[in-house]
């Protein structure tokens, strides 16, 4: 069952009581029967994702990458990443009035069992509802903050990786260099000049590779769909021939110059389940945005089929390299269309 699915099963049988007036925050909010039952005149959706952000723009709700302001009640949707939660509940409660409601929702996938056991012990829960291997669970916020919600909120700020770059808890990679970008990394001295897009740049690492990688590189455009990693790509990625982009890669086209370079390190997956789908929209649009003399760069986990793709959009493209669960496709020559 969906995330938004369980939670109007829990709105619709009136399991808790929604303020009567003022904002309602749903952080990590995406589309569904939920934000119907709560309405687009009073929800404000918190989505750092563009794709997601700018569909429930479009759909009517009030949409912010990050919320700031005071709020009658708060939802929050759980991610994968534990540290992320718990800020996110953190930053919910300080944004409510005392006795202002906090729902949170989430999988049995995403630790909220553990998770409502552990806000429990120190916000005592109001109630909490199970389904389809999931839980929503809510809880009042009190008049003052235990010292544990200040730990939550402050390991979830922004802080240097192992290896000495900003990140912070949910984005992509944050403990450190992922190793196929260090792959990626090591071939591209001598290969970039001019004009290089970096898809789905994440928090910089790989842009600032390839800044470094040959004189001849005049600019290097990150292209992030995660606003959140996207503000620690600016903390790691201070040369001045950077620029940074909140874009969806799969939108990518019309109105953007065409590049003489194109790297990426897409992502495979949304869950658990491999979506080779992913990096095939980062083919494609790579294939958009190159000159016709251009080359595309890419690392890609060694079984996944992105040759058929490469075939479709471009004329030529090679493997450069296969090791360590790894591959290195190089592609010329993008076919016109699409």
């Amino acid at each position: 069952m969906p995330q938004s699915d369980r939670l109007a099963t829990a709105i619709a049988s009136q399991a808790f009581d929604l303020p009567v007036t003022g904002p309602i925050l749903f952080i990590r909010a995406t589309s569904g029967p939920a934000l119907g039952l709560i309405g687009p005149g009073r929800l404000l959706c918190e989505q750092s994702l563009r794709f997601a952000h700018d569909l429930l723009g479009e759909q009517g709700f009030e949409v912010t990458p990050r919320a700031e302001a005071p709020v009658a009640a708060a939802i929050v949707a759980l991610t994968r990443s534990r540290a992320e939660n718990f800020g996110n509940i953190a930053r919910a409660l300080a944004l409510l009035p005392e006795a202002g409601l906090i729902v949170v929702n989430g999988a049995k996938t995403e630790g909220v069992d553990s998770l409502a056991k552990q806000v429990g012990a120190v916000l005592p829960l109001e109630g909490q509802l199970t389904k389809a291997h999931g839980r929503v669970f809510w809880l009042r916020r009190p008049a003052s903050l235990p010292e544990a919600v200040d730990r939550w909120r402050e390991a979830a700020r922004p802080a240097r990786n192992a290896d000495g770059f900003f990140t912070e808890p949910g984005i992509f990679s944050a403990e450190g260099i992922d190793p196929g970008s260090l792959r990626l990394a090591d071939i591209l001295p001598g290969r970039l000049k001019g004009r290089v897009a970096d898809l789905g740049a994440g928090w910089g690492w790989l842009s600032l590779s390839a800044l470094k990688a040959d004189p001849r590189v005049e600019r290097v455009d990150l292209y992030e769909a995660e606003a959140r990693a996207l503000e620690m790509a600016r903390l790691n990625v201070t040369d001045p021939r950077a620029g940074f982009h909140w874009s969806d890669v799969a939108s990518l086209g019309r109105g953007v110059p065409p590049y003489d370079a194109v790297i990426a390190n897409p992502p495979f997956h949304r869950g658990r389940a491999a979506e080779p789908e992913l990096g095939a929209a980062f083919i494609d649009a790579a294939a958009r945005i190159l000159k016709p003399s251009g080359q595309f760069l890419m690392v890609a986990n060694r079984q996944l089929p992105y040759e058929s793709t490469l075939d479709a959009r471009f004329k030529h493209w090679e493997r450069l390299s296969e090791e360590g669960g790894y591959k290195i496709l190089s592609a010329t020559r993008p076919r016109s269309g699409r």
